[in-house]
């Protein structure tokens, strides 16, 4: 018999105390509107991630069967196409290339980076436990509220403004390292040529490894300053953040990363893209997340979780940048028929995974309170049509609710928020919105 080439599956959560608790997290309203099964709802436990894909930490099964989506496709190739097949090593076994979360962030996570493949198979022979997986981990959030973060490292200049102005941080790079840095920059020197990235190297390294005593005496005098409304002019756009991360990480030396990492504010719709060895850490907000199958974390700062400053410093690419480095702005997908305006692609530069954001207007004189009813999708309802993608396909509902047909398929499925689908390779869809439309997150490879 051959198998539906679009069915629904369940996602599985994840307990993190950086989470938002309860029904305030987009990942617990999730949850409980597609009703997975086993999950209860409790108010005071944090809802970190939404996980959508089949690494096995956190693996999604098939809704109707309850198997293994991984075992799923591995029985079914023809869902993960020839072309993933050919491609991609694992998705012979089932294993499609991207994981898609959703993340609900209360407080910050923790200051890190992400191996690239050689290191990470490295570190994954070295210390499986740790390092559980071999592949790299490239990744794109895309803002679903308002959301911040950190991402990678400052203009030369603005980092050199702060070892220049604020004394609690230059204290902890010695002055020849210091002083180093700050005749470089002041040549106005290229930020990608080897001795700079050394010397930022230097800085970084020096701040991370500075000694306990030290940097908890340098940070309880820069937040006693602060408290105190000390503030100079150089220091106005860092000071709410680093006093929100030192109540949320008492006497941690990741404050400190807010004098040397850009920080960005994102609204819904826009998205960043952090490659191997970019330092970063989200800090607020809800997002969608897609990156490469892995689950690869390198800490040092800002978490009660082991810390491997070595090797972060060893794997880092040291690029100073303005934040619009990592920034991806969508554009029209052109593979949708009907209102293409509504389709966006967010395509990062990487082969495992790209989204869309698709969004189905309500239908006219319908209030987004107005729901059709059970199995009714209204005669006026807006469709889209996406033409075949070559690989798998994961989507998820993010509000209202609607339907996602196939192959002149009656009915289709019926749609709500939370619902998340798998669409095999190859397969045409049209994505119908009901009375008050329809918004999903749309992840695939190709």
């Amino acid at each position: 018999m051959t198998p539906a080439p679009v069915f629904k599956i369940l996602p599985s959560t994840q307990k993190y105390d950086w989470g938002k608790k309860g029904l305030s997290s987009k990942v617990a309203q999730f949850a409980a509107a597609s009703k997975i099964p086993g999950f209860e709802l409790d108010q005071s436990t944090p809802y970190a991630e939404l996980w959508m894909g089949t690494h096995p930490s956190g693996p999604s099964r098939v809704l109707d069967t309850n198997e293994l989506l991984s075992e799923h496709l591995a029985k079914n190739p023809d869902l993960m196409g020839t072309q993933v097949l050919n491609k991609f090593d694992n998705a012979k076994h089932g294993n499609i290339p991207f994981l898609f979360k959703v993340l609900a962030i209360e407080k910050a996570l923790s200051i890190q980076t992400h191996p690239d493949k050689e290191t990470a198979k490295i570190l994954h022979k070295e210390k499986p436990d740790i390092y559980k997986d071999d592949n790299h981990k490239p990744e794109m959030a895309l803002a679903i509220s308002p959301f911040t973060a950190l991402c990678g490292f400052l203009p030369l200049p603005k980092l050199a403004t702060y070892i220049s102005s604020v004394p609690e941080f230059s204290a902890l790079i010695p002055s020849a390292i210091s002083s180093a840095f700050l005749s470089q920059v002041s040549s106005s020197p290229d930020p990608a040529s080897p001795d700079v990235k050394a010397s930022l190297r230097d800085v970084f390294s020096a701040v991370m490894t500075a000694s306990e005593s030290l940097f908890k005496s340098e940070l309880t005098k820069l937040v006693k300053r602060y408290a105190n409304g000390e503030v100079k002019e150089d220091e106005g756009d860092v000071k709410d953040l680093v006093l929100q991360l030192e109540s949320q990480f008492p006497g941690d030396i990741g404050v400190f990363c807010a004098f040397m990492l850009n920080y960005v504010k994102l609204q819904p719709g826009e998205a960043i893209f952090l490659a191997a060895g970019e330092p970063h850490a989200y800090v607020s907000g809800d997002i969608m997340e897609c990156m490469a199958t892995s689950d690869n974390v390198i800490r040092a700062g800002l978490t009660p979780k082991l810390r491997d400053i070595p090797n972060l410093v060893a794997g880092l690419t040291y690029t100073s940048a303005a934040p619009s480095k990592h920034l991806i702005k969508p554009a029209p997908f052109v593979r949708a028929e009907t209102f293409a305006t509504t389709v966006e692609l967010y395509d990062p530069p990487v082969p495992e995974f790209s989204v869309l954001q698709i969004k189905v207007p309500p239908t006219s004189g319908k209030s987004e309170t107005d729901k059709p009813e059970e199995g009714v999708v209204a005669e006026a309802a807006k469709v889209e049509t996406l033409a075949p993608i070559s690989g798998p396909s994961i989507a998820i509902v993010t509000s209202g609710g609607g339907r996602v047909a196939w192959a002149k398929q009656a009915g289709g499925l019926e749609l709500g928020t939370g619902d998340v689908v798998f669409v095999g390779a190859g397969t045409e869809v049209e994505v119908l919105g009901g009375g008050e439309g329809m918004v999903v997150y749309w992840a695939f490879v190709e």
